[in-house]
């Protein structure tokens, strides 16, 4: 029952701390995001989460359920459905010491707080000569694979990513959701979470005791090969995996890296790879035309240009709106599309 201070303030008192959760459990990519703001906001009083239905609801996918039970209304914030002000107060709050982490709901919904993020966030650090430091994070679910309707399924990263200050990074299993996330909090510097919507159902094996210690910049070999670099971020990783084990029984050797961030980029894990294999494919989500392919193709041609044996190819969306639910499938990046583009860099 609510209390009259309660009904006064409009805060919700929190109730009595979870058990924690310790040891490897296998939990979906939600959970996984679920346990590491819970950690966040546990370990460190300054966390706050904000954004539209997050509280009571749990946000729309879920993946804040329970926190606002747990940690009261004063430190999950249901938002008004303003994404403008909920980064414009989130900005308020850094520069008073604060580690907001908003949320926008959908990936289609951010661009009313494009000018607050690109302007203000991006730039106050450079503004203030280093005086101030801006430590958000805002969590955008993001990618298709879910059948939604206009303006839920873009892939707005690469717009993020052009933009100096911010890092702009995007976990592709449970167990880096679970670590990322963290890391993201803990960061000093704005951070453009990108969650991949179409995994949050996926599961893997999550080390809940594990210290969060990869950081946020560099690229991951999950999968080592000799012929092609496959290289791919957020929800194309697993696409690319399923690849290389297609083309492995087909006496293929593929080279998967994840590059986990895409801004900053670690060029020099890419390289390494191309180097030894000769040839690289780069798929997202995204459209191809301007897309972070083409920086990674510049800097690799820049790189291994004597090691290539092949041009670097792209696979991705195309330079459409994102269709309807019906054909979506047609434009995200599928396994025969990407098995084409490794087979056509295997024939140079």
């Amino acid at each position: 029952m609510t209390t009259t201070t309660e009904q006064a303030t409009g805060q919700t008192t929190p109730k009595a701390a979870a058990p924690e959760l310790t040891g490897t459990q296998r939990l979906t990519f939600a959970k996984a995001i679920n346990l590491g703001l819970r950690r966040a906001l546990a370990d460190d009083p300054t966390t706050l989460l904000m954004g539209e239905d997050i509280g009571r609801l749990g946000g729309v996918f879920r993946v804040t359920d329970g926190l606002h039970a747990e940690f009261g209304s004063a430190r999950v914030v249901d938002t008004p459905l303003a994404e403008s002000g909920i980064v414009g107060t989130a900005i308020g709050l850094a520069m008073r010491g604060y580690r907001p982490v908003c949320e926008i709901q959908f990936d289609g919904f951010i661009f009313p707080a494009f000018d607050q993020i690109t302007t203000q966030l991006a730039k106050m650090h450079y503004r203030s000569r280093g005086r101030l430091t801006l430590p958000v994070v805002i969590r955008v679910p993001y990618g298709g694979g879910i059948g939604a309707v206009e303006h839920h399924s873009e892939s707005p990263e690469v717009l993020f990513a052009h933009t100096a200050g911010l890092r702009v990074v995007s976990p592709s299993s449970p167990a880096q959701a679970y670590s990322m996330i963290q890391e993201a909090i803990a960061s000093p510097d704005p951070v453009l979470f990108f969650e991949p919507k179409g995994r949050y159902w996926e599961k893997g094996d999550v080390d809940l005791d594990a210290t969060p210690a990869d950081g946020l910049d560099g690229a991951r070999v999950v999968r080592p090969g000799t012929d092609v670099t496959l290289v791919a971020y957020g929800p194309t990783v697993q696409t690319a995996l399923k690849a290389a084990e297609a083309a492995a029984a087909e006496g293929t050797s593929i080279e998967v890296v994840d590059l986990r961030a895409i801004s900053p980029l670690d060029t020099a894990t890419v390289a390494e790879s191309v180097r030894r294999t000769g040839r690289c494919v780069v798929v997202h989500e995204a459209p191809v035309l301007y897309g972070t392919g083409g920086e990674v193709a510049a800097r690799i041609t820049e790189e291994c240009f004597f090691h290539l044996q092949a041009p670097v190819l792209r696979v991705g969306g195309f330079h459409a709106p994102y269709p309807v639910a019906k054909i979506e499938h047609d434009y995200l990046p599928s396994l025969d599309r990407v098995l084409d583009a490794v087979d056509r860099a295997l024939t140079f």
